[in-house]
């Protein structure tokens, strides 16, 4: 499987990903990077990866913010605001 097979694979199987799943593969992008014999190429590839990930948790934080409840003194249940 090549890069480009690999990468869309990843794409793919990223809608059935938890939050918990994509920190735990944003530690893995940092460590790479961190990683003084990767190539400049994988550098951005790799780096652009991490972008994907964060807008992922993004919008699902923005999710999960959007769907949770408060419930108020007169039992009446109103969206949570941060």
């Amino acid at each position: 499987m090549n890069i480009e097979e690999k990468d869309k694979t990843a794409e793919n199987a990223a809608q059935g990903r938890t939050l918990e799943e994509n920190f735990a593969l944003l530690d893995q992008k940092i460590a790479q990077l961190e990683d003084s014999e990767i190539s400049l190429e994988d550098s951005f590839r790799v780096y652009k990866e991490g972008m994907e990930l964060l807008k992922e948790c993004s919008a699902k934080i923005d999710t999960v913010e959007k769907k949770m409840l408060q419930i108020n003194q007169d039992g009446t249940i109103t969206e949570f605001g941060i």
